[in-house]
């Protein structure tokens, strides 16, 4: 792991810890193939591809409902009544995020300007799987759906490797705790491009959200459906002081690189005490992990950057972009106000990222890789469009008149104009008003 000063950063070392490299490019003409053929073939495409990459030879693309039913019976009861008050909190999170369904307000006499908010008809949620299980990914995508009112949500989710087909029973019981319609057993890919082009079982979809690897990044990038956002490999950013405690820090930033050997670690601060030991700790901590040599890779991104000030470890956040920043200083809400682009923000010692990735109920499906300057984490309004309004009576319309007028004859558009004017060839027209 770099631990240095930042005025000893050289440019290819600042290079790379901004310039996160995804490895998209890479494997773009190869998911190009497979999206081309998912789109072509269909079912026959997906059952192909299941088996060549997941070895399995699936007989039903669609989990039945009563496989869904028996989940719940595999699972834990513990374990499913800690996804139900994770859910709860997701829910309660992303239902204050709901704007009003119409809002109207005159802004002049005789127009009514306003917006009507709608829910997308039908989303797609990607939920990684396999080997392992994430209904955390399932709680995440489905809920805010839900939230508001997509009337039809499905799942894709790989099938588990070398089996019969069947998908995980926890993803499959967090699906239905977060009002999943249906679920598929397909995975990489292949399953975005059956989400967005739809086959003879899997519908086309709205949206396609949540996260993936590098394959299905890139194939929600290649897809013409909307989509939440690019995503890479995860990242943290931690900003501290002198009053931050070394061993939380040391232990987010191993929590961190536990999710993959491509994961970013970062840690800027005042404090060359705390930038030494955090460097010590993350040594220990990371050889005594179950996942050590994850974590060991992981490390290799990381970086331990001493500031003059908390302004410009700010400063740096800013530029960087996290997926997640912790703030741990003496003042974070000062730090707070002065953060533009993150993708989740955690305030304070007892604001570990994993709280948000599984509980605390903000979405943990996020913009990594720099994104976080342009799009928002996934929210209900990613689940929704909306439309402007207008009412206008002739009275409004009057008031705007000779400027509508004007401004269509100067871009010579004489019919936009005479749309106008026929509304008033006759001031002995009744005056019609509209209840607003």
């Amino acid at each position: 792991m770099l631990k240095k000063h930042h005025t000893q950063l050289t440019d290819s070392e600042l290079e790379s810890l901004l310039d996160r490299e995804t490895g998209i490019a890479k494997v773009k003409p190869a998911v190009s193939a497979i999206l081309e053929d998912v789109k072509t073939r269909g079912d026959a495409a997906l059952i192909e591809y299941t088996h060549r990459f997941d070895n399995v030879s699936l007989s039903a693309i669609e989990v039945e409902g009563n496989f869904i039913s028996e989940a719940f019976e595999e699972v834990d009861s513990e374990i499913l009544w800690h996804l139900e008050t994770a859910a709860d909190n997701i829910r309660r999170f992303h239902e204050a995020q709901l704007e009003p369904e119409l809002w109207l307000s005159e802004i002049t006499p005789g127009i009514s300007l306003g917006q009507k908010t709608s829910p997308l008809d039908c989303i797609g949620a990607y939920v990684p799987g396999g080997k392992a299980a994430y209904p955390s990914t399932a709680l995440m995508t489905i809920i805010p759906a839900k939230v508001a009112s997509v009337p039809e949500a499905v799942i894709c989710t790989p099938p588990m490797p070398g089996g019969d087909g069947s998908v995980n029973p926890l993803t499959l019981a967090a699906a239905v705790i977060a009002g999943a319609d249906r679920v598929f057993a397909v995975g990489g890919a292949q399953a975005i491009a059956a989400m967005a082009y739809g086959t003879e079982t899997v519908p086309a979809v709205d949206r396609i959200v949540g996260p993936g690897n590098v394959y299905v990044t890139a194939a929600k990038m290649l897809v013409s459906t909307r989509i939440d956002f690019p995503a890479g490999p995860s990242e943290v950013l931690i900003i501290a002081d002198e009053s931050a405690n070394p061993d939380f820090i040391a232990a987010d930033m191993v929590a961190q690189a536990e999710h993959d050997s491509n994961a970013v670690s970062i840690l800027v601060t005042t404090s060359e005490a705390v930038a030494g030991e955090v460097f010590e700790l993350v040594g220990s901590r990371s050889a005594d992990a179950v996942r050590s040599e994850i974590i060991e890779k992981s490390l290799e991104h990381g970086a331990i950057l001493v500031f003059d000030s908390i302004d410009e470890c700010t400063r740096f956040s800013n530029t960087f972009a996290p997926e997640h920043l912790e703030i741990m200083v003496e003042n974070p809400l000062d730090v707070l106000n002065s953060v533009y682009n993150a993708g989740s923000i955690f305030v304070g010692d007892y604001a570990p990222v994993p709280a948000g990735d599984y509980a605390s109920g903000t979405n943990h499906v996020l913009p990594t890789a720099g994104h976080a300057w342009t799009y928002s984490g996934l929210n209900v309004s990613y689940f929704t469009k909306k439309s402007s309004i207008q009412i206008i009576s002739k009275e409004g319309l009057s008031q705007i008149r000779d400027t509508v007028v004007a401004i269509a004859d100067e871009e010579g558009l004489k019919s936009h104009a005479d749309a106008i004017k026929a509304r008033f060839s006759d001031e002995e027209d009744h005056q019609v008003f509209m209840d607003v």
